[in-house]
């Protein structure tokens, strides 16, 4: 995981951040000494909440705080993730010891947290330096990242303490609007409406299903691996957006990032995880061990309406961060070409609305089976 200089505008008062911590952590849980002023580094990735290495003597934590300005209500809330954290990491082994909770904007400006930090590689765009990888192992790894999924979906929701996370019935028709509605409020001047993509969403959203915990930002660079052996999963992270709602909405979030091969040189310029390598299955064969690992079932047209709506909310992600570029308020150079991403996300959801369209009845009601790892999948893009 990179971790480099602070950057000018995420710098924050580290020395009130150390006093504050080493009188407010629990005696044992940080497992380091606090005594000390730690270094401070910058992980690059992630375009939302910020992360930060904090080194000490003995062992390094993590601190995750949002980034300084205005925020959209319920958006960055601190003090949920580390309760989503805390709790879930008693029930799920891949989720990391959080240290304590700062509320108190005034310690460095804005609520912070501070976790334990798992040792492992994370792949990014590419496999992390050192990890070679043969088309077998990336194999493995594959499957391994995908019933990680399936075991978070399999947690019990009451036994964690987090049922009330969730609103009850209507989980897909409050994604719906809530997405529908961050894209016009953070549409800037020459990206495109997206209307005609949020109408089709709205008229042909599926029924609920029996909701479960769900990640909503479940990608291969929030995954660490075992250092000794990277085909295994020891960590996950991210749990900012974790919520309790529609599984398979979760696996569309997660595959609306999967850029596979075959795919178009657009789709390619924006890949964010090397889920493009052989070995790697496609994302018809990801929903196919997906429900064979854990008995969903869905068909061709049931999965399209998901999948427009994983890379219309991937869109609409990009669209804030492009919109934070636009207005000034980060600096980020990496965020300037994301105004093109949202383009060509919008011309990928129209294609499938369009190949949905003209499916014949038997066709739509066929139901995506088990996957053949090697099987060249129906679902490939043209070309964007």
């Amino acid at each position: 995981m990179s971790a480099g200089e602070v950057r000018a505008e995420d710098a924050f008062d580290v020395a009130a951040m150390a006093a504050w911590l080493a009188g407010n952590a629990a005696p044992g849980d940080a497992g380091v000494d606090l005594a000390t002023l730690p270094e401070v580094r910058q992980f690059s990735g992630g375009v939302s909440n910020l992360t930060y290495l904090l080194r000490y003597p003995g062992g390094d934590l993590i601190l995750r705080r949002p980034p300084k300005g205005e925020h959209r209500k319920g958006a960055h809330d601190m003090a949920r993730e580390h309760r989503v954290q805390s709790q879930l990491a008693r029930h799920l082994p891949y989720v990391p010891r959080t240290v304590a909770l700062c509320e108190d904007t005034s310690v460095i400006g804005t609520p912070f947290y501070v976790m334990q930090r798992l040792d492992g590689p994370i792949p990014r765009k590419e496999l992390p330096p050192g990890v070679r990888l043969d088309r077998e192992q990336t194999a493995t790894l594959c499957r391994n990242v995908i019933d990680l999924l399936a075991d978070l979906h399999a947690v019990d929701v009451a036994a964690t303490g987090l049922a009330d996370l969730g609103k009850g019935d209507g989980y897909v028709g409050r994604q719906v609007a809530g997405w529908s509605e961050r894209y016009r409020r953070a549409r800037t001047r020459g990206t495109g409406s997206f209307e005609a993509v949020m109408d089709w969403l709205d008229r042909n959203q599926p029924a609920d299903r029996p909701h479960t915990l769900v990640h909503n930002d479940f990608r291969f660079d929030n995954v660490v691996l075992d250092p000794a052996d990277p085909t295994r999963p020891v960590g996950l992270l991210d749990w900012e957006l974790a919520t309790v709602g529609d599984p398979l909405l979760d696996l569309a979030n997660s595959l609306g990032y999967w850029v596979q091969r075959g795919d178009g040189p657009l789709m390619r310029l924006f890949r964010r995880q090397p889920t493009h390598l052989p070995g790697m299955m496609t994302r018809e064969q990801v929903v196919a061990h997906y429900c064979a690992r854990t008995g969903a079932t869905v068909t061709r047209a049931e999965w399209a309406w998901y999948e427009v709506f994983g890379l219309f909310r991937v869109a609409v992600i990009a669209q804030q961060v492009y919109q934070r570029y636009v207005t000034g308020q980060t600096t980020n150079k990496k965020f300037r070409y994301f105004g093109i991403a949202v383009a060509v996300l919008e011309q990928r959801c129209r294609r499938i609305i369009r190949r949905t369209r003209t499916m014949s009845p038997r066709t739509a009601a066929v139901q995506i089976g088990p996957s053949r790892q090697g099987r060249r999948s129906t679902n490939e893009e043209p070309a964007a």
